[in-house]
């Protein structure tokens, strides 16, 4: 059984409006180095995918420079390989109207001479919102021994209300077939088993559903357009076990950086040696630490220079930290520079940022302070 992959840039950039305001959901940066498309592209790879679309939508410069041609994840390839797709609009002929989309399912329709063109048995869906590493050739195994139509990865999850219909929960019975399609409300309470956006959809399948997509009127892709086929096609869940993390939030994102300070956690998202995470690669001198400097449960990217203290702090390339200051519990984006006597506790700088001398800052683990690209302070 062969596979192509399709991932979905922006669909919940406004989840995250702080970082998405001149970048896409998939090139937000994370964990010192990487981009989180890098979790989702490095899953297909790994896997033996070597074909993938990337929907995109607005603000994809820095997603097209990022990826470029593909090479760093091996997929620079005459045939094949990775390809941006931009929104497609035509008043003529276009299924959704000459308009930009607004959902997964209109996303896909603008994507479909891409999907009508790949000759591969499945699709693989997936977001870029997830961070994992998932060994999608177990999933295709699971998909291919069932003989089912549609695979949802899924993950056990505590929910706890919030924005009605912000998961969409897979009810299945003890064989893994599912029953029940279903959006989360503000009083969904307890553990469920939650889409993770990561599903496995025979390529025919796919598009029969988007051709009737268009004669329905359907919006929602999992609880309109699959859940009306639910009964006349076999669709399975397949449970992941592994480390899971989902940027619904700045509290989230925060979140998740600082649990790649854990041991535990880092090993199992790059601790598998067949399974290693990609990312554009750059030529940086190594970090410099000037006699004085102090770091304690960190994660230095090269091309810094520590002269202050830092602890449980994540700083991307090119980060400078003068004499006198203390960052602690924070972030800070790639080229961000601060004076001296700085104090800096749970907050995240976005690129370029500048803090002059003597600035105390200061957020909370939820709800952190969020300074934006190329600010002074």
């Amino acid at each position: 059984m062969t596979a192509a992959g399709l991932i979905f840039s922006n669909i919940h950039d406004r989840s995250i409006p702080e970082m998405t305001a001149e970048r896409t959901m998939a090139s937000i940066p994370f964990g010192g180095r990487y981009r989180l498309v890098d979790f989702t592209l490095s899953n297909m790879v790994n896997s033996g995918i070597d074909k993938v679309g990337i929907i995109t939508h607005n603000n994809y410069r820095s997603l097209m420079d990022h990826i470029g041609n593909g090479k760093d994840w091996d997929l620079a390839r005459r045939s094949g390989g990775v390809r941006i797709l931009p929104p497609y609009v035509s008043a003529s002929d276009s299924p959704i109207g000459g308009k930009l989309y607004t959902n997964r399912l209109e996303a896909m329709l603008g994507a479909i001479d891409y999907i009508n063109h790949c000759d591969e048995d499945v699709m693989v869906l997936s977001d870029c919102d997830d961070i994992c590493n998932i060994d999608l050739n177990a999933v295709l195994d699971n998909h291919e021994e069932t003989g089912a139509d549609v695979t949802f990865v899924t993950k056990k999850m505590e929910l706890d209300g919030g924005k009605a219909g912000a998961h969409t929960i897979i009810v299945a019975n003890e064989d893994g077939t599912v029953k029940e399609i279903v959006d989360s409300s503000p009083m969904t309470r307890g553990e469920y088993d939650v889409c993770t956006n990561i599903v496995v959809i025979n390529r025919g399948f796919l598009v029969s559903l988007l051709h009737s997509a268009v004669s329905y009127g359907w919006k929602n892709f999992y609880t309109e357009a699959l859940a009306s086929v639910l009964a006349s096609s076999k669709m399975v869940a397949y449970n992941f076990d592994g480390y899971y993390a989902e940027i619904g939030d700045l509290a989230s994102y925060y979140a998740a950086n600082m649990q790649i300070l854990c041991g535990d956690v880092r090993s199992e998202l790059f601790g598998e040696k067949n399974r290693p995470v990609y990312t554009k690669v750059r030529n940086s001198a190594p970090t410099k630490y000037v006699d004085g400097a102090k770091v304690k449960n960190s994660v230095i990217a090269d091309g810094c220079v520590i002269e202050g203290t830092v602890e449980n702090s994540i700083l991307f390339r090119g980060v400078r930290v003068r004499k006198g200051t203390v960052v602690k519990n924070s972030i800070m984006l790639q080229d961000s520079v601060t004076g001296e006597n700085v104090t800096l506790n749970c907050v995240i700088t976005d690129k370029n940022v500048t803090i002059r001398d003597d600035v105390t800052l200061s957020g909370h683990e939820t709800q952190p302070f969020y300074i934006s690209k190329g600010k002074m302070i």
